[in-house]
């Protein structure tokens, strides 16, 4: 006969001290996450996964950097024709998850999505490296390309053509802004039995209601 098994949680941390969900504006919690993650992620503490459909509600999901936020929703930039700008033209969904290896820390936010303006774009663009606004040129986003050769030749082609003075804002480039009616905060405990809080809405106008969730 094994004996029985003993599992020590004296040490655990089972999240009573919920110090972090004791914010009740979720923008805020977010800003402090966000700094927290800014002094210990190695890489990318602004890399988030983006999820859209099409209009057939057929997913993808892929990497990208959150550029900016603030009480309106989560701002991201990216060419309007690749696949994430036609699946945001045909649904104006998306959702978004920031995970954090190092804090043992995610973030889940969904909601509808609404083009930046132009000044936004315009401003943001303007602040981007040389070679990154050269590269908006160059790319078909999503597209078929037969190798690096021909992208380097795209590379060199608008390089050539606005090698003196400022890089315009392609019109097939610019931002979206996820709005969110979803917001949920997770944080990793012992044993699987983590902390997690939600902030909902109906719509961007609303105001949040908040609810702690079972791990």
């Amino acid at each position: 006969m094994h004996p029985a098994l003993y599992i020590d949680t004296t040490h655990h941390n089972y999240g009573d001290d919920m110090t972090e969900f004791k914010e009740t504006d979720p923008f805020k919690l977010f800003a402090d996450w966000m700094a927290e993650a800014e002094t210990t992620e190695p890489n990318d503490p602004n890399g988030m996964a983006l999820a859209t459909a099409d209009a057939q509600g057929r997913p993808s999901v892929r990497m990208v950097l959150l550029k900016g936020y603030d009480s309106d929703g989560f701002v991201f930039y990216t060419n309007l024709e690749s696949k994430k700008g036609s699946q945001l033209a045909a649904n104006q969904n998306a959702g978004l998850l920031f995970h954090w290896k190092s804090l043992r820390r995610q973030i889940r936010i969904e909601g509808p999505v609404t083009p930046v303006t132009a000044a936004e774009a315009d401003e943001y663009f303007a602040s981007r490296p040389r070679q990154s606004q050269i590269g908006a040129w160059a790319s078909d986003q999503s597209r078929p390309c037969d190798g690096r050769f021909e992208l380097e030749k795209r590379v060199a082609k608008y390089a050539a053509k606005y090698a003196i003075g400022s890089v315009p804002r392609p019109s097939h480039w610019s931002g979206f802004r996820v709005c969110p009616t979803y917001i949920e905060f997770w944080k990793d405990g012992a044993f699987r039995l983590h902390d997690r809080q939600t902030f909902t809405r109906q719509s961007p106008e609303e105001s949040w209601t908040i609810t702690r969730l079972f791990p």
